[in-house]
């Protein structure tokens, strides 16, 4: 519900509408079916506002900051941290910088989001507002030890990341390279990787008693970005063949 903001060679394709005027003289159409964006958001924010009261918001807001300075605390050994303050405090999020590993292991950020899913967790902010790091933000809404358990994957993370800095595991063939890693990929009998199942897809006490199954192993994201992939039937498949069960009943 905020205004969208574009470089100058790109005013002139901004979206139109048939309603109103706005957008570029080279506009290909409305994007949706409102140009003033989705207004059915605007009653969230406010019965969030009205139910929890001034008092609520203020304390929600302890909660999120006091979550967030945990969390980075206890990174920051394993992790380097962006943009705190003068006293060391970050505010309701916090950012991890993995540049760094790439030169020394050649992991990426990316590397790390996939590999979390094989610890039961989606991976916060990747590579925003910073290219190579991951922004975290737990709200207020998390328990202790659900903060604490995603930092631990983080830090068993980290230690995976050594084991490449090191030489104990491959560049290319190790579990964030590989991840994530399905039930398919550790069920299979022609696993060849360098690592066992084991630690692919029970890194830590917690994913042997509640694991999380990814459905879907390690995919080309900028490929898929630049190339669209159809994984419909083709069209011949929806025709009526003469004589079909459709065409009798006609």
């Amino acid at each position: 519900m905020g205004p969208i903001a574009v470089a100058s060679h790109l005013g002139p394709f901004l979206p139109g509408h048939p309603i109103i005027r706005t957008g570029g003289e080279k506009s290909i159409g409305p994007v949706s079916a409102a140009p003033w964006g989705s207004p059915s958001i605007l009653p969230i924010s406010w019965a969030y506002i009205v139910m929890m009261g001034a008092n609520g918001l203020r304390k929600a807001t302890e909660f999120a900051i006091l979550n967030a300075n945990y969390m980075a605390k206890r990174l920051e050994s394993h992790y380097p941290i962006l943009y705190k303050g003068s006293t060391g405090r970050v505010a309701h999020e916090f950012i991890i910088d993995l540049r760094s590993v790439k030169g020394s292991s050649g992991v990426e950020a990316e590397d790390v989001a996939k590999r979390l899913m094989d610890y039961g967790f989606h991976a916060p902010t990747v590579s925003f507002p910073v290219a190579g790091t991951m922004m975290i933000e737990p709200t207020e809404s998390e328990s202790k030890a659900e903060l604490d358990r995603f930092c631990d994957a983080l830090i068993s993370i980290r230690g995976e990341i050594r084991e490449i800095e090191e030489g104990f595991a491959d560049k290319q063939d190790n579990v964030l390279k590989n991840s994530p890693h399905t039930a398919a990929m550790i069920a299979s009998d022609g696993w060849s990787a360098a690592y066992s199942r084991e630690k692919a897809a029970f890194p830590t006490p917690w994913t042997r008693t509640h694991k999380f199954w990814p459905s879907v192993g390690r995919v080309n994201n900028a490929y898929g970005d630049r190339n669209l992939i159809c994984s419909c039937p083709p069209i011949e498949e929806y025709s009526e063949e003469p004589g079909s069960p459709q065409e009798a009943q006609k």
